[in-house]
């Protein structure tokens, strides 16, 4: 039996985002109180521990290949447990479904997802004189987990239902130029609090690009 919880969680823009980070980057451990969230980017952890005002030590971990990127492991049953109930699970790389994000922080979660395992691209068409095309796309090795996305952004934001194709070593989501204005303004209303910095300015200025 669980003993009494010393901290408690409930649903804001900043929980909401570290939901999103979680289901992309993090792990829940199988011993049912440890949270794991590993990225390159410091700024990502640094978010993390904003979004629950706490500050983590954040550690170094290899990659086997020569690469370093950053860690933040913490023991919290509240909030492992709230995690659960938001649908996450333990080594859910595969196993992640739908989860049970609210409407009104949805833009909040969408944009931890993002900063977590989405990414942005443009280039010009050749096929038309200054045409300019980019592309927001989510990876997931989820079947399921990209589904319920794909269909929860359809009925939130009203981007078409994207393309789901293999990537490297996952599916991806992606839309095209108009559904990605969408996302870009859905993800970074006015007032928008945590991000990764680097990812917003890129799909910014793909938007301004597209928009010159």
């Amino acid at each position: 039996m669980r003993r009494p919880y010393k901290r408690s969680y409930a649903w804001s823009p900043s929980i909401s985002y570290l939901v999103g980070l979680i289901a992309s980057d993090g792990c829940l451990q199988k011993d049912g109180r440890h949270i794991d969230l590993t990225s390159k980017d410091i700024e990502q952890l640094k978010n993390f521990s904003l979004a629950l005002g706490r500050d983590f030590l954040i550690g170094k971990k290899h990659n086997g290949f020569g690469g370093i990127g950053y860690r933040i492991q913490l023991s919290d049953v509240a909030l492992y447990d709230f995690l659960l109930a938001a649908g996450l699970t333990p080594n859910k790389s595969k196993t992640l479904g739908a989860l049970n994000i609210p409407d009104i922080y949805y833009p909040d979660f969408l944009r931890g997802l993002f900063d977590g395992d989405g990414s942005t691209y443009g280039y010009m068409d050749p096929r038309w004189r200054s045409s300019f095309m980019f592309y927001v796309v989510f990876a997931s090795a989820s079947t399921d987990f990209l589904d319920y996305l794909r269909h929860a952004n359809s009925r939130l934001i009203g981007v078409s239902k994207g393309s789901i194709r293999p990537g490297a070593g996952a599916l991806t989501l992606g839309y095209a130029k108009q559904d990605s204005h969408k996302l870009s303004d859905y993800m970074y209303y006015e007032g928008h609090d945590l991000c990764l910095t680097r990812k917003k300015l890129k799909l910014a200025a793909f938007v301004f690009q597209d928009k010159a």
